[in-house]
């Protein structure tokens, strides 16, 4: 079976995470055809998201071997509820390099695409960010060595980027067409609702 880590930090944007948490739990719930596991890990075991809603990880990242999973996935959130202090800590950057060097998939939301990027792993790569407030934060990703792609949704070989919350679910769906089959994925989205 395959394994999907969902990497929580601190002031991660709620919906952001849910798409994945939904798109693989409607998967496994005897519609998809191959039943992916998804492990959501954080730094810590309780985790306040942007809006105040609280989480309590399965597991630990000091707890996880990289090995065992086949890819990353890492919701955005936002600065004032703290998310950077964890998304651009040593551990979680770590992380990311580790996914990437070992040519993983990793598919990032809105803001994740800039830790991403700070640990060098679209270094040169096309990615996409949050796109509002005069574009700030797509300054931010250029500035780590990213070449800004004019799509809200971008795709580089193993690594997937967003402009923000009105794609995630573009980004969960991708990743579960990646790790099963288009027609699984297009199955499991219309038994969710969205049209094909």
């Amino acid at each position: 079976m395959k394994k999907v880590m969902l990497l929580l930090a601190n002031g991660f944007e709620m919906y952001e995470a849910a798409v994945f948490t939904d798109v693989f739990g409607w998967n496994n719930d005897e519609i998809g055809e191959d039943k992916v596991e998804l492990v959501t890990v954080g730094l810590r075991d309780r985790i306040k998201c942007t809006w105040n809603f609280t989480v309590i990880p399965e597991k630990l990242l000091n707890e996880i071997n990289v090995d065992e999973f086949d890819a990353l996935a890492i919701p955005g959130g936002f600065e004032e509820a703290g998310f950077y202090e964890e998304a651009y800590s040593e551990t979680f950057l770590q992380l990311i390099k580790d996914f990437n060097e070992q040519g993983k998939i990793i598919s990032s939301v809105c803001v994740a695409a800039l830790p991403v990027a700070k640990s060098g792993a679209l270094n040169g790569r096309k990615g996409i960010t949050f796109h509002l407030n005069e574009g700030y934060r797509t300054k931010q990703l250029q500035d780590f060595g990213v070449e800004l792609s004019d799509s809200l949704f971008t795709e580089d070989d193993n690594i997937v980027t967003c402009s923000g919350p009105g794609n995630a679910m573009q980004v969960a769906l991708n990743l579960l067409e990646r790790l099963t089959s288009k027609e699984n994925m297009e199955k499991v989205k219309l038994s969710m609702g969205f049209k094909n």
